[in-house]
This record gives C-alpha cells, structure tokens and sequence, in this order.
C-alpha cells in the first residue's frame, strides 16, 4: 500500500514551471545539445513534455526516422543527450540536470 501511494504521489505531484523555458531551449540549441530519441519510448515523451511548447526549439533527432544518424552517434538507448565536447548521458536527465550539464540557466516562476 506504501509503494502504491509514492507512486500516485510521484504520478501526480504538480510540476515545476519555468519563466524562461523556451530561452532555455534556445541555449540548449545553441550550445550544440542533440537529444536522440524514439517516438515510442516513455523516458523520451517525459523529457520532452517537460519543455512543452519550447521543445520546437531543442535539436532533436528521431531514431526511427534517422537511423544513420543515430547509428553513427553509437546510439544505444533513449533519451540520449549529446554535446559538442563529446559528453553524453543516457536517461532522462530532466530540466534541472540540463541546466547542470549545458550551464544553460533555469528561472523558476516564483
């Protein structure tokens, strides 16, 4: 009974929402952060619907469609974020950990 309320807490606890969500994006773009991904993958739809809107502005490749592209990115699982340095992180990552990573900035709506 304990693990079924955590996980209707978890499900349903309200999301953080932020003031500059789309210049986050921008900068994500901007600093040359590729998330790859799949249509049907659950981690990659929460990543995304975190950004809502904003997503139109992160550079996104869709492993189903682009298969060379991930195939030569040595895709092996979604979502997986690349940078231009050549780090990567596979999992979902979440806004705040893309802020860590990218130095791009978060502003919580106060």
């Amino acid at each position: 009974m304990l693990l079924s309320g955590f996980g209707l807490w978890y499900f349903t606890k309200p999301k953080m929402a932020y003031a500059n969500i789309e210049q986050f994006a921008q900068c994500l773009r901007d600093k040359g952060a590729v998330m790859y991904g799949a249509y049907w993958c659950p981690h990659c739809q929460r990543e995304k619907a975190a950004f809502g809107e904003a997503f139109k502005f992160v550079s996104y490749v869709e492993c189903t469609q682009d298969t060379q592209k991930c195939t030569d990115a040595g895709i092996k699982g979604y979502p997986t974020w690349i940078f231009p340095d050549g780090r990567r992180f596979e999992g979902e990552l979440g806004l705040e950990g893309l802020s860590k990573e990218s130095g791009c900035v978060l502003e919580a709506v106060k």
